[in-house]
């Protein structure tokens, strides 16, 4: 909340004996209250980084430590990971064989950037995928043809247009993917200009991405279906080899949002009598896949039927839903 609700501030304070602040990363709301002079806690007791979790708090303020128990048993690694059915996997897994430098940003599909799909090379602040990208191409032209950038629908209308446009104007031999998932979802499912719904869900105007790169001149514009794995690569190679600024809308919407798990098709299953345990359904990511006896998996409580992984079996394994 900006500005800060001074007055609130002020009256929750003469409530209280010791009023902390807690706040990860930057003293931002501690050094307003210091200077609406109301003494506090805050940095010299909480780290400014790390995140702060109960039992911290409850040992930093109490002086209590909660009770824990430990193992000496090794745990694998989890990290994090595309949901299943993501949109954003098929894209990732259409440019892999492209051996392409990917400019990344910031949203669910920076997760592109872990294996296996390790298909992200640079992310720096919001936006700075389509600018990167352009400063890139123009002084190194010559590799243009093997780079793109990524950027998600919300992202793009937050910092990603201005790129576009300079990217349109500098005449820049540039590759821009928006992964339009028609949500901002990262942060928890708001709307954004480009759903057509403001934040409390009233009907508004949506950006047309398609008509906005055209506005500002940008003449090759594209929609490409990511769960179409082969088609999306053949689309974006053939526009590697124009030299002319490119946007491609790769679109299909969450498969979170309610109105597509309502549509949401039966889980596919893997026919052990054909499955080889080749793995190569596991280049994919997917969390619904997993192996077994050395044989593929599917979890059927994970699994929402996109059918990505299906063209990757050459042995005809994988089945669809009855």
């Amino acid at each position: 909340m900006n500005p800060l609700p001074t007055n609130l501030i002020q009256k929750f304070a003469e409530g209280v004996d010791t009023l902390y602040v807690l706040e990860q990363l930057d003293p931002v709301i501690e050094e307003h209250v210091r200077v609406l002079g109301i003494e506090c806690r805050g940095k010299e007791l909480f780290d400014l980084k790390g995140e702060y979790s109960q039992a911290m708090i409850k040992k930093v303020i109490l002086g209590e430590e909660a009770e824990y128990l430990t193992t000496d048993m090794e745990i694998p690694p989890r990290p994090p990971a595309l949901c299943p059915g993501c949109p954003h996997r098929g894209l990732f897994s259409a440019l892999k064989p492209l051996n392409v430098m990917v400019s990344g940003d910031i949203g669910c599909y920076t997760l592109g950037a872990l294996p296996p799909l390790s298909m992200m090379d640079t992310t720096i602040c919001m936006g700075a995928s389509v600018s990167a990208l352009h400063g890139r191409n123009k002084i190194r032209p010559d590799e243009a043809k093997t780079s793109v950038a990524v950027i998600g629908d919300s992202t793009f209308v937050h910092s990603g247009i201005t790129g576009m446009i300079n990217a349109a104007y500098n005449q820049s031999n540039s590759k821009i993917i928006i992964l339009d998932n028609s949500i901002t979802g990262m942060t928890g499912h708001q709307q954004n200009p480009t759903t057509g719904k403001r934040i409390n869900g009233d009907p508004t105007t949506a950006i047309d991405i398609e008509a906005l790169a055209h506005s500002v001149g940008i003449e090759r514009v594209l929609v490409v279906d990511p769960y179409d794995i082969a088609a999306t690569r053949e689309a974006i190679k053939a526009e590697l080899e124009v030299d002319a600024p490119s946007v491609i809308i790769s679109r299909i919407p969450c498969v979170l949002l309610k109105e597509v798990r309502a549509k949401q098709r039966k889980p596919f299953f893997v026919d052990p009598d054909k499955c080889v345990g080749c793995k190569a359904c596991m280049k994919i990511g997917c969390p619904a896949i997993s192996m077994k006896d050395k044989k593929s998996v599917f979890d059927f409580t994970q699994c929402v039927g996109c059918g990505m992984c299906k063209p990757l079996c050459k042995f005809d394994a994988i089945k669809e839903g009855d």
